[in-house]
């Protein structure tokens, strides 16, 4: 497996890594994939690579794409200000738990401080598992509603 950035003709990928990052509670159907066209997901991917915090890094195993992680500066749920940019992350189901996002996370984090950002966010389910996985990344919680953590990572 090699974590490498994600090529310009790739980026169709960032909508099925973004139906893939959605928290789905134990029990729950998941949501149509039509889901990722509502305004407030369409932010994720659309004209990713044009923006100055629009970095991403794929896992890749046997040649194909497993997993994601990218950031912008964009009015999501995990916003902070206009110079942070804010995360996402996924990974397909069957490549969970075996560190691959720690991996992934904490590449991102050296990218960014490269790059000279300051701190990184985002928001995550509070009974999602990768509350962990974030926290030992170094973010921290900064604010929280009924349903979410807003974290950051001070780089």
């Amino acid at each position: 497996m090699i974590l490498r950035e994600l090529r310009e003709d790739e980026t169709e990928l960032l909508k099925d890594f973004l139906y893939e990052a959605i928290f789905i509670p134990e029990g729950v159907d998941p949501p149509d994939r039509e889901i990722i066209k509502l305004p407030e997901l369409r932010i994720y991917y659309e004209d990713f690579g044009t923006g100055r915090a629009d970095h991403c890094i794929v896992a890749e195993d046997d040649g194909k794409v497993i997993g994601a992680v990218w950031t912008r500066i964009m009015n999501d749920y995990g916003h902070v200000d206009d110079d942070t940019p804010s995360f996402a992350i996924s990974l397909y189901r069957e490549y969970r738990g075996r560190g691959i996002g720690t991996r992934m996370m904490k590449e991102m984090i050296a990218l960014l401080r490269e790059k000279g950002y300051k701190r990184a966010s985002l928001a995550v389910q509070k009974a999602n598992y990768a509350v962990r996985m974030y926290e030992n990344t170094g973010f921290r919680t900064i604010d929280e509603n009924d349903e979410e953590y807003i974290m950051v990572c001070d780089l």
